[in-house]
């Protein structure tokens, strides 16, 4: 926390790219910061995630990158495959896929969870494209960290969760929200603002989907 302390004293200042260490371990690239009181603004290009302060445990400035070496030329050098980039929209739509769920309902819940940031973190400590729980993410076996796995897992805890409430859609979303035990509480959409904002979302997204399908008839939904 010293580093943090020293950070503070500066008024939350930050020059653009660096890693803000959390304090469960993790490290997230972020543009800049910004401290207001107990509470930390992570900026990048699409916007700001805000957390409290506690769960971060300092920064580190990203060190430019080396200068990459002269080629040498060689006709018989090796050609090496191109590095992997992580591309949310295809992991979603592989996990669909793979647990019989349409593309555009993960698709929208993977927007309105994360906006398809691979390093999002809620104030609440939900994690990654699909903000997976820690605990929740332990019981379904991920990591929560890899991109892959997280998306894996969270379009499987739908799927599980669209089973438990006989497929009504919007129980399940509210229980992805804000866990079973509400929804079983209320059998419903229970009364919280931030859940029925986000049923609400997904399901825009999902009619605006269903508007646009007939123009593209080789989407996949």
């Amino acid at each position: 926390m010293r580093l943090l302390g020293l950070l503070l004293l500066t008024a939350g200042a930050a020059s653009a790219g660096e890693y803000a260490l959390l304090a469960n371990g993790a490290r997230m690239r972020v543009d800049r910061h910004e401290i207001d009181g107990v509470a930390v603004r992570l900026y990048n290009t699409t916007g700001y995630i805000e957390m409290p302060a506690a769960l971060v445990s300092g920064f580190e400035a990203e060190d430019p990158p080396p200068a990459p070496p002269a080629p040498a030329p060689s006709p018989a050098a090796e050609t090496l495959p191109p590095v992997s980039v992580v591309n949310p929209s295809e992991l979603a739509d592989a996990a669909a896929d793979k647990y019989g769920l349409p593309r555009a309902l993960v698709r929208s819940v993977m927007a309105a969870e994360s906006g398809f940031q691979t390093d999002a973190v809620s104030p609440k400590g939900a994690i990654g494209l699909m903000q997976l729980m820690p605990e929740t993410a332990e019981i379904l076996g991920a990591d929560p960290y890899d991109p892959a796995q997280n998306v894996d897992a969270g379009v499987r805890y739908l799927r599980d969760l669209l089973n438990k409430y006989n497929g009504l859609l919007w129980h399940a979303l509210a229980a992805y929200n804000a866990g079973p035990g509400a929804v079983d509480k209320y059998n419903s959409v229970p009364p919280y603002r931030e859940t029925i904002r986000y049923v609400a979302r997904i399901g825009s997204a999902l009619n605006a989907a269903d508007k646009a399908a007939p123009a593209d008839s080789g989407q996949h939904r």
